[in-house]
């Protein structure tokens, strides 16, 4: 009786284990499903752009106003076009970096946070938002090198501190977003349009419209993806909506939109990191925006 027992046991052992592998195996089959086009142009140099997302991480934690961040700042700076700070008032140390192409105004404002958030400890924060401020910077070194031709559009490369929220807050606008909130306050009536990099870097990267994001700048973005083979990647739908440094520019009237996979698995944990980024990725949304921005719509102003 004891034997059969075991056997029984057995049994339902190797039953479970089948069951829970397969179900195991079936998320892997649908995570290698999930591809991510190569763009059919090449205007963006994703290794450069990744080269500038390891100079981020090597310096590990990188907290609104900290030591390291300003010697990142530093970096950034002079990887951008005419760049410059810009203080954020009433929080000292915080500066956002502003680099310029020149054309028509108003301008447009090219976006991401360039500082991680405090926690957990040793966050060093890949794709929030190392990989942006990467596609960012190679975008404008990109962009400089471009026949933009006389009527187009000024551009702002914009470098946002104090994106993150210092403490757990019920009350994220006003106690987060304190660059992109400085800066539309600073620059009121100069922006045309908001385009807003955050995470886009990861492998499998997904990008519905954010809820909150401009539907017709969106259409445009989906245009741009048309043009260079990685529509895919911006699905029509419709993700939540989210508060991020997109929303000042939003509730001034501004038309913008938010490059932002909210299903990213791993956010605000320690495995943010260089592994979870994907160069295809990183180049898919680099090639996008630099065509957005190449054949910006008239539509959009």
């Amino acid at each position: 009786m004891l034997v059969a027992l075991q056997v029984v046991a057995l049994l339902a052992l190797v039953l479970w284990w089948q069951h829970a592998n397969g179900d195991h195996h079936h998320q892997q089959l649908k995570l290698a499903a999930v591809t991510t086009p190569a763009a059919t142009t090449h205007r963006f140099d994703v290794e450069r752009a990744l080269r500038t997302v390891r100079m981020q991480l090597a310096a590990g934690p990188r907290p609104a106003a900290s030591p390291a961040l300003r010697e990142v700042a530093e970096k950034l700076r002079r990887r951008l076009p005419d760049a410059h700070f810009e203080d954020v008032p009433d929080n000292p140390g915080m500066r956002n970096i502003v680099g310029e192409l020149p054309g028509t105004e108003p301008a447009i404002v090219l976006g991401a946070h360039y500082e991680t958030i405090n926690r957990p400890k040793g966050f060093v924060g890949a794709n929030d938002a190392a990989a942006a401020v990467g596609a960012l910077v190679e975008i404008a070194h990109d962009l400089r090198h471009a026949d933009r031709g006389p009527d187009a559009p000024a551009i702002k490369f914009v470098l946002f501190d104090g994106e993150e929220e210092l403490a757990p807050t019920d009350d994220f606008y006003a106690d987060a977003l304190r660059g992109s909130k400085a800066y539309m306050n600073a620059h009121a009536g100069q922006v045309r349009a908001m385009l807003l990099l955050d995470y886009m870097g990861n492998k499998g990267v997904r990008l519905p419209r954010e809820a909150t994001s401009d539907a017709a700048l969106w259409k445009q973005v989906r245009a741009a993806a048309r043009r260079v083979g990685t529509e895919s990647i911006f699905p029509s739908a419709t993700e939540t909506g989210i508060l991020d440094d997109h929303t000042p520019f939003l509730r001034a009237g501004v038309p913008a939109v938010d490059f932002i996979d909210w299903s990213y698995p791993v956010a605000h944990t320690l495995d943010d990191n260089y592994d979870h980024l994907s160069a295809a990725a990183i180049d898919a949304v680099g090639e996008t925006v630099t065509d957005l921005l190449l054949h910006w719509p008239q539509s959009i102003g």
